[in-house]
């Protein structure tokens, strides 16, 4: 069955418009198991009811957002004023400029990536010519889109034969890392430590990057586990690891560094297997 689109509209590009339609990137929920709070004593499902501290329990049409300016002072909003506020979208992804990936840091990304394909067959070749040109120029689009009914800022990069189009924070709504500086004091790096962390560095450092080699183990446990309980089977515990011990940096390093040798990347970017004892030393 065909995927169903999120979002229907236009890519444009000062006149040239290209009709597109946006899929979600992400897995619903993140891939996360969502859970329900029960009795235990009946296992019954836990309610939650709306409660004023003075009359009890209300009804939805009796509440009213409120904000609060003061420890216990809130002004109260009208629902209808504050719809009102919401920009009504002309359906249109608008590009203000094009910059190198690097301008941006991933900082500012709000996590949420949308793949804009063609809509419609006269829709492929503006589309086919944009993605073209922005990937023989290694350049990332910044735009605007009304999405939700508020103005936000996207940034559209070519991801193989697509668009993907990322939603963006504004600088306002991101902590600078400045505010946070005073945490890390200055510190003198000796050579010889920094020459060990680089060279680590550099046998640990991939050619080709494989994202799908990680996976979530605790989420693939969680699963068993709920299948397990739900069969009536009996689960053994996993053992927590234990926190690794505080050991001289140097020797810290230098371990590092030679079992990293000896293991060596493999082209998949999974540790390869040990060499030989012989090869070793000689490294």
């Amino acid at each position: 069955m065909a995927a169903r689109s999120s979002w229907e509209g236009y890519l444009k590009l000062n006149l040239v418009s290209v009709p597109v339609k946006a899929f979600a990137a992400n897995t619903a929920g993140g891939g996360r198991i969502g859970f329900n709070q029960i009795h235990a004593a009946c296992h019954s499902r836990i309610r939650y009811k709306k409660v004023c501290p003075i009359h009890g329990e209300v009804s939805n049409d009796e509440i009213v957002p409120g904000f609060e300016v003061a420890k216990g002072e809130y002004v109260l909003m009208d629902k209808k004023e504050m719809d009102k506020l919401k920009v009504e979208g002309d359906k249109a992804i608008r590009i203000d400029a094009f910059l190198d990936p690097s301008e941006i840091d991933p900082l500012y990304y709000a996590g949420r990536t949308y793949y804009l394909a063609p809509e419609g067959k006269l829709a492929e070749k503006s589309y086919a010519v944009v993605h073209r040109a922005m990937e023989d120029r290694g350049r990332w689009a910044v735009a605007e889109i009304v999405f939700g009914g508020r103005e936000q800022v996207v940034v559209v990069r070519p991801i193989g034969r697509l668009l993907a189009m990322t939603f963006v924070s504004y600088e306002d709504q991101v902590k600078q890392p400045s505010a946070f500086e005073d945490e890390v004091p200055e510190v003198d790096v000796p050579s010889a430590e920094l020459k060990l962390a680089e060279s680590l560095i550099d046998e640990a450092t991939l050619k080709h990057f494989d994202l799908g080699k990680y996976r979530d183990d605790y989420t693939g446990r969680l699963r068993k586990l709920i299948e397990a309980r739900a069969a009536g089977k009996k689960v053994s515990p996993v053992n927590e690891s234990e926190e690794p011990a505080v050991i001289n940096l140097m020797d810290a390093l230098k371990k590092s560094l030679g079992s990293r040798r000896a293991a060596g990347p493999t082209p998949n970017g999974k540790p390869g297997r040990r060499k030989k004892a012989s090869r070793r030393k000689a490294a």
